[in-house]
């Protein structure tokens, strides 16, 4: 009798307050259920790696949804990351105005360069909003003529930086500005034409310091720059464009240099992280 009116007591006090604290130190709980502690967590063994297959494993974090029914509940793998374009060597292989990049004074912005190797059909389709993972390494090389026998000998130091940004559709279409929620990518446009006739959302910005001090015996070619970056969008198709600019803080006297982009293979690797 003793044990049956104290759980009814207990109902009572759970019914009355509509709140349920674990190890919470304040007078009462703020929320229906609040866990207190600093490292505190909550393990649901019905998501765990034994007991449901859509978890991903030690190696991997599972991403959680909840279900038009409330309920917790691990999406599927195909549901949560796919791979959606994937190139070993994604820009032709040329020197020619296509892939030009001319040298610039400090701050003077980007220019696109490169089209890719399956042309118009280089492109990836979204049926729904997605957090886009981007990773690339882009090959170059650099000169006054970009030859072995035209290389750089004035000893200043340059930057050279890569970015990568999308069209719509295929690589002729707009370039893209904003995310999907609206908001400019990376908080701002930068131009990506030497007379800034054209912006663009950049991401995965990367760079390295060029400088030869040895001459004709220094090295031209072969260069590669390597970034990740993510960015939010909605669905749509989209082309995967690269942008560069190579700067130095004195160009005179320093002639017409120029570089190259794509020369080389170059790998493209876009991973779609779906969230809803």
């Amino acid at each position: 009798m003793k044990i049956q009116l104290l759980l009814f007591a207990f109902a009572l006090g759970i019914n009355a307050n509509a709140q349920v604290g674990i190890n919470i130190t304040t007078p009462w709980p703020e929320e229906e259920l609040h866990i207190g502690g600093d490292t505190s967590n909550i393990r649901i063994e019905g998501l765990n790696a034994a007991n449901n297959p859509n978890n991903l494993g030690s190696s991997n974090t599972s991403k959680v949804f909840v279900n038009e029914f409330g309920d917790l509940v691990l999406g599927k793998l195909e549901d949560n990351i796919q791979m959606i374009f994937d190139s070993e060597n994604y820009l032709k292989d040329v020197q020619n105005p296509t892939s030009l990049i001319l040298q610039t004074g400090e701050g003077q912005g980007f220019s696109q360069a490169g089209i890719p190797t399956l042309g118009l059909a280089a492109s990836f389709t979204l049926t729904k909003p997605a957090i886009i993972e981007v990773n690339y390494s882009v090959s170059w090389n650099i000169g006054k003529n970009v030859t072995s026998t035209s290389r750089i000998d004035d000893f200043r130091a340059r930057v050279v930086q890569t970015g990568m940004y999308f069209r719509k559709d295929n690589y002729l279409g707009a370039p893209v500005v904003n995310d999907y929620f609206g908001n400019p990518i990376n908080g701002y446009a930068l131009c990506i034409t030497s007379t800034c006739s054209e912006v663009a959302g950049m991401i995965a910005v990367n760079g390295q310091i060029y400088n030869n001090n040895d001459n004709n015996e220094g090295e031209w070619r072969s260069y590669r720059n390597s970034a990740s970056d993510y960015v939010v969008l909605g669905p749509g198709t989209y082309t995967p464009m690269f942008a560069a600019q190579l700067e130095v803080g004195d160009t005179n006297s320093t002639g017409a240099i120029k570089m190259y982009l794509g020369v080389e293979n170059d790998e493209v690797q876009i991973i779609a992280h779906y969230f809803n």
